[in-house]
């Protein structure tokens, strides 16, 4: 990639990119990752090759790269931790922030040069008083941006919003604020409220290969038999290139056909549900009825 200048020239994309750092890789790959004061040695699951991952050279790597949000390598310590792990945990994800940071800066990469920016990572489990301490000392070291890692892995959605207020709340207003990981719509509007600007997850597009289409009714299953003889699309009310063109007994035929297009087809679907979502937060935002808006989507998702 480095040959060919960006992931831009390499993959013919032309939007723009953030890349992560790979810290939840670590946890989800924790029998590969042995983490050190200084980063992580990770084996490769591919090819048994072993690389050593310090914050710096993550840094380095997405410069490489040329993301537009490049992220910190992190640590997350999983839903079950001990208070004692969590709080080491933390102590490695701060200083790692603060080389994350130097790295940049070292470079003279600042986003008012060239666009690339840096967002911290707060983390701190599901202790309160470590989520309010990631996100102030975090605040202090003046990143382009800061996001909230660690939530959505198993834990309720009273704790998960009770988390996610304690950070967004400790986080300046002036920066972007991305939620990692998350996640349904009802999910993605009610931390619009606490304050958050951005996510991420891949609910839409795995949701989709498995038949699973967010509507303007709620969440359906195209499975179903109900939809063998449907005349109308998957959402009537969808202006999407799926429903525009295909009938719902198509598309579950397709499906059901194991026909790839039909993975494609809801993928298109539910990328296109979650941009109007958004559009809709945004409008409602603007014309001061997100609150209304908010309580009736609670109820469909």
């Amino acid at each position: 990639i480095e040959k060919f200048g960006s992931l831009r020239n390499f993959t013919g994309y032309k939007g723009s990119i953030l890349t992560d750092s790979g810290g939840f890789q670590i946890f989800s790959l924790a029998k590969f990752a042995k983490i050190k004061d200084e980063g992580v040695e990770f084996m490769s699951h591919i090819d048994g090759e072993t690389h050593f991952f310090t914050p710096e050279r993550v840094i380095e790597i997405q410069q490489t790269l040329d993301s537009d949000i490049m992220m910190q390598l992190d640590v997350f310590s999983g839903p079950d931790a001990k208070r004692e792990k969590a709080e080491k945990d933390l102590e490695t994800t701060l200083r790692w922030a603060e080389k994350s940071v130097a790295a940049k800066n070292a470079g003279g990469q600042t986003g008012a040069k060239n666009g690339r920016l840096l967002f911290l990572i707060t983390q701190g489990n599901f202790f309160e008083d470590l989520r309010e301490k990631s996100a102030r000392i975090m605040s202090g070291m003046d990143a382009d941006g800061y996001a909230i890692g660690g939530l959505a892995v198993g834990e309720t959605k009273e704790i998960m919003l009770k988390m996610l207020e304690i950070s967004a709340s400790n986080l300046p207003e002036n920066k972007p604020r991305y939620l990692m990981g998350v996640g349904t719509p009802s999910d993605i509007v009610n931390a619009v409220s606490l304050g958050v600007d951005m996510f991420d997850c891949v609910l839409p597009t795995r949701n989709a290969r498995n038949g699973f289409v967010f509507t303007s009714r709620g969440t359906v299953n195209i499975k179903n038999s109900s939809y063998k003889s449907e005349t109308l699309p998957v959402d009537p009310e969808c202006g999407c290139f799926c429903c525009k063109n295909f009938s719902a007994a198509y598309v579950r035929h397709a499906f059901m056909s194991r026909e790839i297009f039909a993975q494609r087809l809801l993928t298109i679907h539910n990328l296109h549900f979650y941009q109007n979502l958004i559009m809709n937060i945004r409008r409602t935002i603007e014309n001061g009825s997100f609150y209304d808006f908010s309580k009736n989507y609670s109820s469909l998702f």
